[in-house]
């Protein structure tokens, strides 16, 4: 074997390993577009990464993420989802209930996109039924408007009252009728009244409170929606402020110091965002795959919250209670 031939093969074998790398596929990007901050998400970013784990997909090792935040800014979304297409991530993940999955359905017709927690896809026109999305969305829905009517229910029997009930509803919200709606059916099978606000920026809801104050409200229902869950603190300072008693959507506002919440476990349904999210990276299409609704629902009651408010809770209300926070 000859200098040249040596030399030859010397550098073939020092240029293989360039070129394998060269080869190798880059891993897939998610883009993550959420109406909520980031800070609000923390936990269930870690859910969601759990339910992508259960189908082998790891961030950092078989996938990337691309984070888009809107901060509560419904305005935002659209420019923000326009950012991630030019991507051209694998999957967008639309974070932050119905507005945030139609910006992401608005701004591609091809790039699968998984939704979060949306109040009812059909209804929203985001999907053509639950059992066969159709088109390039599925995701979790969350059962939004029976679960304020329930809420109005538990919280009658928290503080059982004659007066009328403050009701928080987001302005901005394209739902917000509905859930006017649906709250005020529930109101009279209860033979309760309402005072219903509709805020849209923190100020407002402060005076929402003022105005349950003057009206002699004596309890507040925050209904569904991720932009009150981005201002729970706020809310909770309110409600404590005027002692009114309050129940939530999410255990995050008890853990904020709210006094009760009912509704699905906000981890697991972020967990099902992720496996479905797996789903559709091996391959599935999100027009076959099912939405996804979580089975987990949560009735939290935190009773320093209810002592700050000079409330007891009713024995067999507590009973019911899937966690009590003292």
């Amino acid at each position: 074997m000859n200098r040249r031939t040596v030399l030859g093969i010397f550098g073939a074998a020092t240029l293989l390993p360039g070129a394998v790398l060269a080869q190798r596929p880059a891993v897939p990007a998610v883009g993550f577009l959420s109406l909520l901050p980031e800070a609000t998400l923390r936990e269930q970013l870690n859910s969601f990464g759990e339910g992508l784990a259960e189908l082998g997909q790891v961030v950092g090792r078989t996938l990337t993420m691309e984070y888009r935040w809107a901060d509560g800014d419904s305005s935002r979304l659209a420019g923000l989802a326009t950012e991630l297409i030019r991507l051209q991530p694998a999957l967008i993940v639309a974070a932050g209930g119905n507005v945030a999955a139609a910006a992401a359905k608005a701004a591609t017709s091809t790039i699968p996109i998984v939704f979060t927690a949306v109040r009812d896809p059909v209804q929203d026109r985001l999907v053509a039924s639950l059992n066969r999305p159709g088109g390039n969305i599925t995701g979790v829905s969350i059962l939004a408007e029976e679960l304020d009517a329930k809420r109005l229910d538990l919280l009658h029997e928290l503080a059982p009252s004659a007066g009328p009930i403050g009701v928080l509803i987001n302005a901005n919200n394209p739902t917000a009728e509905v859930q006017r709606g649906a709250l005020q059916a529930a109101a009279r099978a209860i033979g309760r009244s309402l005072v219903i606000r509709l805020p849209g920026t923190p100020e407002e809801i402060d005076l929402a409170f003022e105005a349950f104050s003057a009206a002699g409200a004596t309890g507040v229902i925050a209904v569904s929606d991720p932009w009150f869950t981005s201002q729970r603190w706020r809310i909770v300072e309110q409600a404590t402020k005027h002692r009114l008693p309050g129940i939530y959507q999410w255990r995050q506002f008890v853990e904020a110091g709210g006094l009760a919440s009912y509704g699905p476990s906000f981890n697991e349904a972020y967990r099902l965002a992720g496996n479905l999210s797996g789903r559709v990276l091996r391959g599935e299409s999100p027009a076959t795959i099912p939405v996804l609704r979580p089975t987990r629902f949560e009735f939290v009651i935190n009773l320093k919250a209810a002592r700050t408010l000079g409330l007891t809770v009713p024995p067999l209300v507590l009973a019911r209670a899937d966690e009590v926070i003292e």
